[in-house]
């Protein structure tokens, strides 16, 4: 009797055996034929953008290689030596304005100590490495450059007013006593920086570097992908930027939002932008190792200006619309072409329309 049960046990496990067999066998001819099959998967969107953005970073990364480093000429501006900083009170004055420079917040931001008429960024966001920095909007011909006519106000302006729209614009502020102590050391570094540099000197490396035009318009929406992929880890998946843990001021800044620069800011110019990024963006790139290829730095920063921000009134800048620049994006202007392609390009077609404007005027 119990024989007879083990046995029949033993057919029964051999049947289950047999069967499941089949089944993967089944399973395995499917999986074969579905990875042979032409026919695209459906694969849920969310599904592919989280796959997409697991491969941003490598995708992004990749667009870089093979670009040969960069080499900055021997006889380009360089930085004074701290050793140069004289003694007493005039060098003071120049590290105080160093230092204002460096963490303005602490003095003018929401929770200044001195006065709180700035939107939390550091004059430093901008101007890199305490305005020392090639490409990356330096001092270098600042004090020597000054008065000087401004195209934008169309009025002849010293120093001092430009550090003022500094705080209206950049700053997203309103303007600093200029007879206090803290412009004058502000200015007072500056000059030093700038110390040996002649008016009208031609300089490697000041302001930000003029990108190649691209063919068409930059794309905000492939910028998103490069910042996604470069650019959240510091200013944040939203752009809000890091505060410093005394909450007074920002480790990285927000790029856009009320506490970012408003569209009157000279950053909110795509062309300008694009330039800053190229040469400083992510974290560790240099003119010599940039990290992305210019039409990256174009995309990401046509997103970042694409983003919400404050509004400053300008109806008053730029009333000769020959020197307005290509890139502002507020009409009018003396050529045909919208506000969009002003914003985003693309450039060649303003600038050829330009030239042509000023072949027809010489031949009056």
């Amino acid at each position: 009797m119990k024989e007879n049960e083990l046995v029949k046990a033993v057919v029964r496990l051999s049947g289950y055996v047999v069967y499941i067999s089949l089944i993967v066998v089944v399973c395995m001819v499917g999986i074969i034929a579905g990875l042979l099959d032409n026919e695209p998967v459906n694969i849920p969107i969310q599904h592919i953008k989280a796959d997409a953005a697991a491969h941003i970073s490598d995708a992004t990364k990749s667009s870089t290689l093979g670009e040969s480093s960069r080499v900055i000429p021997a006889d380009a501006w360089k930085v004074p030596g701290t050793g140069t900083i004289p003694a007493g009170k005039a060098g003071e004055m120049i590290n105080y304005g160093k230092e204002l420079i460096a963490h303005t917040a602490i003095y003018f931001g929401p929770k200044g100590s001195i006065a709180q008429i700035s939107n939390g960024m550091n004059c430093q966001n901008c101007h890199l490495d305490g305005g020392s920095r090639l490409f990356g909007n330096n001092f270098a011909g600042f004090i020597a450059g000054y008065p000087k006519m401004s195209n934008r106000s169309g009025k002849v302006e010293p120093a001092t007013e430009r550090l003022v729209e500094c705080f209206r614009r950049s700053l997203g502020g309103k303007s600093p006593d200029t007879a206090k102590k803290e412009i004058r050391a502000m200015l007072a570094y500056m000059e030093w920086i700038g110390r040996n540099v002649k008016k009208g000197q031609k300089l490697f490396g000041n302001a930000t570097e003029k990108l190649p035009f691209l063919e068409g318009a930059a794309d905000p929406v492939k910028g998103r992908i490069v910042f996604m992929a470069k650019c959240k880890s510091c200013h944040g998946n939203n752009g809000e930027g890091v505060l410093a843990a005394d909450k007074r001021s920002y480790v990285y800044p927000p790029l856009w939002g009320a506490h970012s620069y408003n569209d009157g800011a000279g950053m909110y110019r795509v062309i300008n932008l694009a330039g800053f990024v190229k040469n400083n963006m992510p974290y560790g790139a240099t003119y010599q190792n940039p990290q992305l290829t210019d039409e990256e730095a174009w995309n990401v920063a046509a997103f970042i200006d694409s983003q919400p921000r404050l509004h400053r009134d300008q109806h008053n800048d730029w009333t000769d619309l020959n020197k307005k620049p290509i890139d502002l994006p507020f009409g009018p202007y003396a050529d045909p072409f919208s506000e969009k392609q002003h914003k985003l390009g693309p450039f060649k077609p303003i600038v050829a329309f330009q030239k042509t404007q000023i072949n027809k005027n010489k031949n009056l």
